[in-house]
């Protein structure tokens, strides 16, 4: 397991969605954002399955994660994006973060957890993923 962390940690007044000044809200506006990531992964080409997680910002996944997801080369190995929102799903954002890998990168369905979701309802989304074990 990997925390994707930011170098410039988040202030709350950075995550103030209402402020089109606040920082998140800059990236967000920016397709070409890229903020820098703290450490790293060492053993990723191991992994045959990356689960990236995340909170869903402006109906898409933080452009952090576009940089994490840049950082590797996920060819061959299979992606699936899980997120965690106030009420948006995935909407646009697995074809968004297609991009940031080669097309040799496999895709799973990917899931909005509530914060009601329980470790059931998590075990339930992962077994029907029909991943091998």
């Amino acid at each position: 397991m990997y925390e994707i962390k930011p170098v410039q940690k988040y202030s709350a007044a950075d995550l103030n969605w209402n402020d089109k000044r606040s920082r998140s809200t800059i990236e967000m506006n920016d397709e070409n954002a890229r903020p820098a990531i703290e450490g790293g992964v060492d053993n990723i080409q191991n992994a045959d399955i990356v689960m990236v997680g995340f909170p869903v910002w402006w109906y898409q996944a933080p452009r952090i994660i576009q940089t994490f997801l840049e950082s590797y080369d996920c060819s061959g190995k299979t992606v699936i994006l899980f997120c965690t929102s106030g009420g948006s799903g995935l909407g646009e954002t697995e074809a968004i973060l297609r991009k940031s890998c080669s097309v040799e990168t496999k895709w799973k369905p990917g899931t909005r957890l509530s914060s009601s979701a329980g470790s059931e309802a998590v075990k339930a989304w992962v077994d029907g993923l029909g991943l091998d074990p």
